[in-house]
């Protein structure tokens, strides 16, 4: 256990990515079965320890702890297994810490009434790291900066494998991964993959810039143009035998969705399509803000499933019965991909249809003036393109909408998490209205992204110098401070007091310079709605036009 905390402090406070990758490799070949199959399966997210809720960590804090002092400190701090970390008293004398299997499998096999004292033994028995890094586990909050990805690829190197055949192997393998490592090492036959049910990397896109256009304006017949759609990208594998639906992280979401997997299991579906998973209804196809209302939902409901009905929009076949596709060019790809699709006529399973070829500028209005609010650009594919794992450059690019801006003033402000536990990183803004007392901010956005380290420092600084009122860990501040924020949509929501929701907002400057009043009204957030949905019912969603640079 004193090994994976120390992993987890040192990825945490390590920026680069080949920085976590040699830190993740050292500890895989350092660590002994099972532990390190255990650490893995923490990193990408697998573990669950149901009744290892954030309370029982308060309420055995609040035993041992004045209460007084406990508010205050994870006032200050911002993180629960930091600041428990930090007030959990030493014992006279520690005995020897667990190992990350020992606490995994206790964890997993104490009924939930002993739960509590069994935890409190481990806490005594580590130091405040190895309590930190425990507590981050058994609550399911690591973030130390790693990605599932990230992971499965310092496993490659462990074995010095394709990070590719890892990826397809990963899903069907079950966590301490004791077959996955013995083939890895050289000590047992390659694992399992799940075969045609296996989940397949996929091919992404890269952005699209001006050298490449006019590259590709020079041969416009060697690319195929399709519309980016505004959904979640994902994999539906499907035999006769069985189904699964995979993320674009490989997280395999089926239950969320199983109109979806049963439309594949009605139709005897023997392939692996990679496709764009949106809200549609008969003919019309949702917004992004339509389908949030289905995502992070394991069991939908019946009234769910009826309002926000989900299908797949496709795009590509890798796989055909047995057959790998992936190998082929696109072109023949999508040839094996439209007979199939017309042969199952079903509504469910629509082709995301190619458009006709057309000049740069034509295509640059397209971009820019999409048909459809869930469209949010153009993804030009060369032809001969065989279906590649990642981001490889000149085969796909992605060539999107510029995104809205708008002026806004800060809020309120929030701790981060991790390694920004300690700073006020995570801001709520505010844009003007005509209230009934006058003219008033009212939220529309929140973002913890878009500035560096050095603007953080200083904004950390001026928001506890400009706090006017505490909300537990959230700070209310003068409402004096203006932003930039770049986003990729609006939309109508119900859930907030404004009415509108902005897409990915983010911070693309801090406004020291502008006062606060010259900041944006709602009414001109309002005004970039489409107009079908202007008109609709909160909770919908539309695309408007981005608002005009600041002066």
């Amino acid at each position: 256990m004193q090994a994976f905390a120390e992993l987890l402090e040192r990825l945490l406070h390590c920026p680069q990515r080949t920085g976590k990758l040699t830190l993740l490799r050292d500890y895989l070949y350092r660590t002994p079965d099972p532990d390190r199959g255990w650490a893995l399966a923490a990193l990408v997210g697998t573990l669950d320890f149901p009744h290892a809720k954030p309370g029982l960590v308060r309420a055995l804090l609040a035993e041992r702890t004045d209460p007084v002092l406990f508010a205050w400190s994870y006032d200050y701090v911002g993180d629960l297994a930091e600041t428990a970390a930090l007030l959990w008293p030493e014992p006279a004398a520690r005995r020897p810490p667990p190992r990350l299997s020992e606490v995994v499998d206790r964890l997993a096999s104490t009924p939930k009434t002993k739960l509590p004292a069994f935890l409190a033994d481990l806490l005594d028995r580590l130091d405040a790291t190895g309590r930190w890094a425990l507590l981050k586990l058994v609550t399911g909050g690591l973030r130390v900066g790693v990605s599932a990805g990230l992971v499965r690829e310092a496993l490659a190197g462990l074995g010095g494998v394709d990070p590719a055949r890892v990826e397809e192997l990963w899903h069907a393998q079950a966590p301490p991964y004791d077959a996955l490592f013995a083939w890895l090492e050289g000590r047992g036959p390659e694992p399992a993959g799940g075969a045609e049910l296996a989940f397949r990397p996929f091919m992404l896109a890269h952005p699209l810039e001006e050298l490449d256009l006019a590259a590709i304006a020079a041969a416009p017949e060697d690319w195929a143009v399709e519309w980016k759609w505004d959904g979640i990208r994902v994999q539906l594998a499907a035999v006769p035998a069985g189904v699964r639906l995979y993320s674009r992280g490989g997280e395999e979401i089926g239950a969320s969705f199983p109109e979806l997997v049963e439309t594949a299991r009605m139709h005897g579906l023997h392939a692996v399509l990679d496709g764009e998973l949106v809200v549609l209804r008969e003919a019309a196809i949702g917004s992004f803000n339509d389908l949030q209302q289905r995502l992070n939902r394991k069991e939908p409901s019946a009234r769910m499933l009826a309002t926000y009905p989900v299908g797949l929009l496709v795009y590509d076949l890798l796989a055909e019965g047995s057959e790998d596709l992936r190998p082929l060019p696109f072109t023949a790809r999508r040839a094996r991909l439209e007979a199939l699709v017309t042969s199952l006529s079903c509504s469910r399973l629509r082709l995301s249809p190619l458009l006709t070829p057309a000049p740069p500028d034509a295509l640059d209005r397209l971009r820019r003036e999409p048909p459809h609010p869930a469209v949010e650009g153009l993804v030009l594919k060369r032809r001969s393109s065989p279906y590649l794992a990642g981001r490889v450059k000149g085969h796909w690019w992605k060539w999107k909408r510029d995104p809205f801006t708008a002026d806004l003033v800060l809020l309120y402000a929030q701790r981060g998490h991790g390694k920004r536990s300690s700073f006020y990183s995570d801001y709520t803004f505010g844009a003007w209205r005509e209230g009934s007392e006058g003219t008033e901010l009212v939220p529309v956005a929140k973002a913890y992204s878009g500035y560096t380290d050095e603007e953080l420092t200083r904004l950390d600084r001026w928001i506890r110098e400009h706090t006017i009122e505490r909300y537990g860990p959230v700070r209310a501040v003068e409402p004096a401070l203006v932003f930039e924020i770049g986003f990729e949509g609006i939309q109508r929501s119900s859930r907030h007091k404004s009415g509108i929701a902005l897409r990915f907002p983010r911070v693309l400057e801090v406004r020291w310079d502008k006062p606060a009043i010259e900041a944006d009204r709602l009414e001109t957030l309002e005004a970039l709605l489409a107009p079908s949905d202007a008109a609709r019912s909160p909770g919908s969603g539309g695309i408007g036009r981005p608002l005009a640079q600041p002066a």
